[in-house]
């Protein structure tokens, strides 16, 4: 991916926050903290918190913090796992998954949705993939994929039935679009769905299929 590409991802990923005016995010998967710090100097947040299981990312994120300090009031990074989160985050007006449930076996993805769509529900969830189309025009060959840690990565039309039977079984509304390249057959290099949760208030909706 060039840098191009990344900036492309977290304008797009911030543009989504800004459009809720979420004032309480969590960043899943924040990594060394390229959206993290980003998130941490818009003046419309009061409460961020970071979650990642890679310690020595977090210990990079954290000297970001201390040379550069957060904007935001209460701020929070923590060594944990976004398919068994902590508790106390549920209901945050905006969660983002920049470019990481492709690191996620794929037998592990329930587990996720329930963390994600029951336990935390936010109103807002924002996650970012790459697009398995765009290889070929990055120089991946067909056998590769983008990382060596990647457990997999879905084409649009996998990406979108996703998105779309998790929407339908916890409660939101989804949308599409493609993001850092507009190509008219192969979309972007990464593509975003955006969730919105259909009821007003933090309850727990059911989940009809009972994943």
């Amino acid at each position: 991916m060039t840098t191009w590409h990344h900036e492309e991802r977290l304008a797009a990923v911030l543009d989504a926050v800004r459009e809720r005016a979420a004032r309480r995010v969590l960043d899943l998967g924040c990594g060394d903290g390229d959206l993290f710090v980003r998130l941490a100097a818009e003046p419309g947040i009061a409460r961020l918190v970071g979650l990642d299981i890679d310690a020595p990312a977090l210990d990079r994120l954290r000297a970001r913090l201390a040379k550069d300090p957060p904007r935001v009031p209460d701020v929070a990074v923590r060594d944990a796992s976004m398919i068994d989160p902590p508790p106390g985050l549920a209901g945050f007006d905006c969660a983002v998954l920049l470019e990481t449930i492709e690191h996620i076996p794929p037998d592990r993805l329930s587990a996720l949705e329930r963390a994600l769509f029951r336990t935390l529900r936010p109103a807002r969830v924002v996650v970012t993939t790459p697009n398995a189309e765009f290889n070929p025009l990055l120089g991946v060959p067909a056998h590769r994929m983008r990382h060596p840690d990647h457990r997999f990565e879905w084409d649009r039309a996998r990406f979108r039935r996703w998105s779309t039977r998790a929407a339908q079984a916890w409660g939101y509304a989804v949308r599409f679009r493609d993001v850092a390249g507009r190509h008219p057959a192969l979309g972007g290099a990464s593509q975003m769905a955006v969730f919105d949760r259909a009821d007003p208030g933090p309850s727990i909706a059911a989940n009809p299929n009972g994943r």
